[in-house]
């Protein structure tokens, strides 16, 4: 195969609807239940919190992005600051959180098409059934290959179903406000003692996070546009005000949305939409919103696909840059004439594949992708610290505004994240 080049395909509208897109995939889905079943209406502040730590990380890799204008940007960045041992350990945890997220999003496809499709999932433990794995298989190779499209097709192809899929949580929100609001909801309390504790664990176990962290594609596509000392912050800063609106907006929308009669019998904890996989989706036609919840299950395949397919995009491009430091083998780096990395795309399915049996459900997974994903994006803190304290010379097109404190700041609170998803993150 002819060996080519990567093309400057990406704009910023690109870009930012690229990180849009990661972002609102399976968590807005599944998420807002998950995250209410544990914390009740503090559901909403675990969903502001993420967005606020979310958020200092973010202002840290607006000023890091720029500086590391080469696909798969993130892996670079500690070789710099702290040499090739750091860059190496670094390289393989970037490559196991990212190679996580397409089956975490293959799971959610599943998940909501068991409504169509019975015996996929586990109605009991609402884990994925041999059947359901199977299928999962197969929605994760269909994200694979549609990878091998010239990366300016699949941005367009991105563009278009990001339209789709901000709209679909934008009228989630309407719907649910006009057909039950009930704001008494808010003082209905999900445990007797331990309500905060409950909001700052469902941060990392509930989907929360998970939901929030698509922010950085921007950054592993920044070989492949054209200005990215002006794209790339502006990338990835939208992505976040843009995705944590959303998930705000939609967790209360939620839980205000609740009939208070299913409370009262079940309370929090035990909320459930029987016979129906999808809680958005359930809950719609509980309130009679029957219209929605046949644009919901649409949206079910949309949203997770097209967010596991970028994921995918940015995976191999995270392979390859690897490859081109030496820290994976040189085979990765081969690029097809579309200017993709084609053996990275093949090598990065077949090891997302070995993520569905320890963790056969969309939430179980995703304990594991937020917990190994933050801890990936953490050293990006101390990166930018010790850049300013030995590269004090280098043009910034985005310089961070009190960085001696953000910074140390983001670092914390990512610490803290891992904190809350507790040891029982990695028992499988």
């Amino acid at each position: 195969m002819a060996q080519g080049k990567l093309r400057k395909d990406a704009g910023l509208l690109g870009l930012l609807f690229v990180g849009v897109s990661t972002m609102i995939g399976s968590g807005w889905l599944l998420g807002p239940m998950h995250s209410a079943q544990d914390a009740g209406p503090l559901s909403i502040g675990s969903w502001a919190v993420a967005a606020l730590v979310v958020g200092l990380i973010a202002l840290v890799y607006a000023e890091l992005g720029p500086l590391f204008t080469k696909s798969g940007g993130l892996m670079y960045m500690s070789l710099i600051t702290h040499g090739r041992l750091v860059g190496r350990i670094w390289s393989w945890i970037l490559f196991l959180a990212y190679v996580s997220i397409a089956p975490v999003e293959a799971m959610a496809v599943v998940t909501y098409a068991n409504n169509y499709i019975q015996g996929m999932v586990d109605p009991q433990t609402q884990l994925l059934t041999t059947q359901g794995v199977l299928i999962a298989v197969g929605v994760l190779a269909l994200l694979t290959t549609l990878n091998f499209l010239v990366l300016r097709l699949i941005l367009l192809l991105n563009t278009i179903a990001t339209w789709i899929k901000v709209c679909a949580p934008i009228g989630t929100i309407i719907v649910l406000l006009i057909y039950s609001h009930h704001p008494e909801n808010l003082s209905v309390a999900a445990h007797a003692s331990g309500n905060l504790a409950n909001m700052l664990t469902a941060i990392s176990t509930a989907g929360v996070f998970f939901s929030l962290f698509g922010f950085t594609q921007a950054i592993q596509l920044a070989g492949e546009t054209d200005n990215p000392a002006r794209n790339i912050p502006i990338a990835v800063i939208g992505t976040i005000i843009i995705g944590a609106l959303i998930f705000v907006l939609v967790q209360y929308a939620f839980v205000t949305a609740i009939p208070p009669e299913l409370l009262a019998k079940d309370g929090w904890s035990g909320l459930n939409f029987k016979g129906v996989a999808g809680p958005m989706a359930g809950l719609a036609m509980t309130l009679g919103a029957s219209f929605w919840a046949l644009a919901l299950y649409a949206d079910a395949i949309i949203s997770p696909a097209f967010c596991g397919y970028i994921w995918s995009t940015a995976t191999a491009r995270m392979l390859m840059a690897s490859a081109d430091e030496k820290f994976a083998s040189a085979g990765m780096m081969k690029i097809n004439r579309h200017g993709v990395p084609w053996v990275a795309l093949i090598v990065s399915f077949f090891v997302g594949l070995l993520f569905f049996f320890p963790f056969p459900s969309w939430q179980k997974l995703v304990d594991y992708a937020s917990s190994a994903t933050v801890l990936s994006y953490g050293l990006g803190c101390v990166v930018l610290l010790q850049m300013r304290r030995v590269m004090p010379e280098i043009k910034r097109p985005f310089k961070l505004w009190s960085a001696w404190i953000i910074a140390p700041l983001a670092f914390i609170a990512s610490n803290f994240i891992l904190f809350w998803a507790g040891f029982s993150t990695m028992s499988f």
